[in-house]
């Protein structure tokens, strides 16, 4: 069975995306990115209270989401971090395009980054 593609609008390569302040975030010692994520909502705290679940959420990026991260740089496009991520990458560049949306779809859903 074919997978199906979702299409892009036509000017999603020309967005800016730039990193939230909401989450802080640093860089270790191993190279790799790690963001902090509060952990809000009711839910979150009835687990926090009785299943002693942390309020802050330590989340490590791999090398892909790494490179993806520091090129948010508020300047650099859509097509401007796929460009990076293919030279950073170049034995993987088919699967490239995907994984750059993918990724920025999902840091945009939970508001780690915004259009500018």
């Amino acid at each position: 069975m074919k997978e199906k593609t979702k299409k892009l609008p036509a000017n999603y390569m020309d967005i800016v995306f730039v990193r939230s302040g909401d989450s802080p975030w640093r860089l270790r010692e191993d190279g790799l990115v790690e963001v902090d994520m509060e952990n809000r909502g009711f839910f979150n705290a009835v687990a926090q209270k009785f299943f002693k679940r942390p309020r802050i959420s330590h989340i490590a990026l791999d090398k892909y989401g790494t490179k993806v991260w520091l090129a948010l740089d508020g300047q650099s496009t859509v097509n401007d971090v796929l460009q990076k991520m293919k030279e950073a990458f170049p034995d993987e560049s088919e699967k490239m395009l995907n994984r750059v949306v993918h990724f920025l779809n999902t840091l945009e859903i939970h508001k780690f980054v915004v259009r500018q």
